[in-house]
């Protein structure tokens, strides 16, 4: 069981892809999906389809029989009761809102034991969403955000019931639970699981106008939900008294985030708000925001508040395509109706043990407690997770895990050095229209792992998840068996190569590294060697848990002459499987060419604000031309 536990997962997905689970769980999963469904169209509904899922629950949209789109939000069955119970919570919290920019609450019902809470739907998409597909979003549009949200958080902070003001916390803003309507540029607050009534207000005085409210327990203890750990603040994060401050923190993080083309708050170090282009009160304010300091925090969250009228009469000019360079290269692959779902395996929890030991900010036994985070949907929720990290390192994994959620196969590996950094990577996109938000992605990468100082090497696996292959078996006493024709795909190059200047990764270091704990068989060893003499680029990853082996594939064949002999060699492995023995992870990368990019050391991105009037700087470029 040791041996077991220990597996919980060092290289684990951001989300489990359904092209990652075993048969049975996969078939589970879509007959549940198929169950709800079914469900709502017995009472009515109609047009319903999966929109999402997270660590708590399912969401589908449909319509009502009078045409109006709805969301319906599904607890996940397999979580205790209590937890389970959140969903009427956050239908009762929603139920207090009455807001333009808030879908509204309609009902919360009960199927058999399945209970469902109904909300209207906001028109748009969700802002990472949209994040992912334009990189960093224009000044203009992230100040008209700023003035919306900050026009709802103000009105939270003053919803009164019976004369007694009571502060609604909404507790989880982040990009994806912010929709936008491009058409009418309006944002709608979607996710209610995190909200609570607020305990204290902002200027930290109990809310409560009675003295038994004031003498209760509750207020030595904090009611607050955790909300996203990527964008919620300090205070809410170490489980203060709830507070509007939360929300005022997470719009910080969300406009941060939103301005720098990231999915998380931590990088403000670095990729500074004063480097984003936006208008100087903005980047300052945001600066504040993100401060340390909780005094400055306080300080920028007021300036916004009370400058709102001044943002929202900010003159703008039209908004401009990005203009970047690419610090390293990427390649786009041209295959018609390529279907790719990413998925990042990476040394990332190795990486945050050895920032960890190197910090002395945890001691041993916390250091090994990071190797039993179980559960791979709960692992963003994991409130220690990151806890022993700088938050530049933070950034830089998060940027990373990004870089997985666009269409893109390869692999990348980093390694510090005192003098700088030494980048190897292979990146290869499947949609051209994302080509300029992921080479931006990709640069936010660079530029956060410049950033950080302590020697350490970082490398991950960008691989298709339904090329996945997946052997079942009965028992850990038998062996894996492999079914008849099954093969490892591979794809050629576009053009033949027969030069080979690559070098062979293993799929973490060079050589073996202590956390692969799949010891493969040393006839694998020695194929996977063949396979290394022969020019390609991919990886392949072996993972092994108790009835169910996983093996994760990507192989481009870039010289085409050895066609034949690498076919051959790719149905030797196949055939080799039933040799492998034990559980964990172990796998291979190979990187094409050797061509290590190398970047010095930069602590922070020079200055660049929006021009004070953008009208005169048109003029006065024309009066030059």
């Amino acid at each position: 069981m040791s041996q077991l536990k220990g597996l919980k997962h060092f290289y684990i997905p951001d989300e489990q892809s359904i092209y990652l689970l075993s048969h049975a769980d996969a078939k589970k999963l879509k007959n549940w999906v198929n169950l709800c469904i079914s469900q709502l169209e017995g009472v009515g509904y109609s047009g319903i389809k999966l929109l999402g899922k997270g660590a708590f629950g399912f969401a589908f949209a449909g319509n009502a029989p009078s045409g109006e789109s709805r969301v319906f939000k599904f607890s996940r069955i397999t979580l205790p009761q209590h937890v389970q119970d959140r969903l009427e919570e956050e239908a009762f919290m929603l139920s207090h809102v009455n807001h333009e920019f808030v879908p509204r609450f309609i009902e919360y019902q009960q199927i058999r034991k399945q209970s469902i809470l109904v909300m209207g739907r906001a028109p748009g998409e969700d802002l990472e969403k949209v994040s992912l597909k334009t990189g960093p979003l224009p000044p203009r549009i992230i100040v008209k955000i700023a003035v919306q949200m900050g026009e709802l958080l103000s009105s939270f902070r003053q919803y009164s019931e019976n004369g007694e003001i009571k502060p609604i916390v909404h507790g989880d803003i982040k990009p994806s639970n912010l929709v936008w309507d491009a058409a009418n540029e309006s944002v709608g607050l979607i996710d209610w699981g995190s909200s609570v009534f607020a305990q204290t207000d902002i200027n930290g005085q109990y809310v409560g106008n009675n003295v038994m409210d004031l003498m209760s327990g509750e207020l030595h203890q904090t009611n607050a939900r955790l909300g996203d750990v990527y964008f919620i603040g300090e205070e809410q994060l170490n489980g203060a008294l709830s507070s509007p401050r939360f929300d005022e923190q997470g719009l910080a993080s969300t406009l941060y985030a939103l301005a720098s083309g990231q999915s998380c708050r931590y990088g403000s170090k670095v990729i500074t708000p004063q480097s984003l282009g936006l208008p100087k009160m903005l980047a300052n304010i945001l600066e504040y925001m993100l401060s340390e300091d909780p005094v400055k925090r306080r300080q920028g969250g007021d300036y916004l508040f009370n400058h709102l009228h001044v943002l929202k009469n900010t003159v703008f000019t039209k908004d401009k395509p990005a203009q970047y360079i690419p610090l390293i290269p990427t390649w786009l692959t041209h295959t018609l109706n390529a279907d790719i779902e990413t998925v990042v395996y990476s040394s990332r929890k190795s990486y945050l043990r050895q920032q960890a030991r190197l910090s002395d900010s945890l001691d041993e036994k916390e250091v090994e407690e990071l190797r039993y985070i179980d559960d791979a949907q709960f692992d963003r929720y994991y409130k220690n997770y990151l806890q022993g990290m700088g938050d530049t390192e933070k950034a830089f994994v998060s940027a990373i895990s990004r870089l997985g959620r666009y269409p893109v196969v390869g692999g990348m590996a980093v390694r510090w050095e005192p003098e700088g950094i030494y980048v190897d990577s292979s990146l290869n996109l499947y949609d051209e229209t994302l080509k300029t938000a992921f080479d931006l992605s990709v640069n936010n990468v660079i530029n956060l792992a410049r950033a950080i100082h302590k020697p350490a090497v970082f490398k991950c696996c960008m691989f298709n998840a339904k090329n996945t292959l997946h052997i079942e078996r009965n028992s850990e006493e038998e062996d894996f068996m492999p079914a008849d024709g099954l093969l490892i795909p591979y794809e050629l190059s576009r053009v033949s190569a027969h030069k080979d200047e690559s070098r062979t990764h293993s799929y973490f270091e060079d050589g073996d590294d202590p956390d692969e704990l799949l010891k493969l068989p040393q006839d694998i060893i020695e194929t996977i060697v063949q396979l290394n003499s022969i020019h390609h680029t991919g990886c392949i990853i072996f993972e092994a848990l108790p009835k169910h082996l996983k093996i994760h594939n990507y192989y481009t064949l870039l010289d085409h002459s050895q066609e034949e002999r690498f076919k051959a060699l790719l149905a030797l492995l196949v055939q080799q499987i039933p040799k492998i023995k034990g559980l964990g992870i172990s796998g291979f990368m190979k990187l094409p060419y050797k061509d290590t990019r190398f970047f010095e050391h930069k602590a922070k991105l020079p200055e660049k604000y929006y021009p004070r009037n953008p009208k005169a700087v048109i003029e006065e470029k024309t009066q030059n031309v």
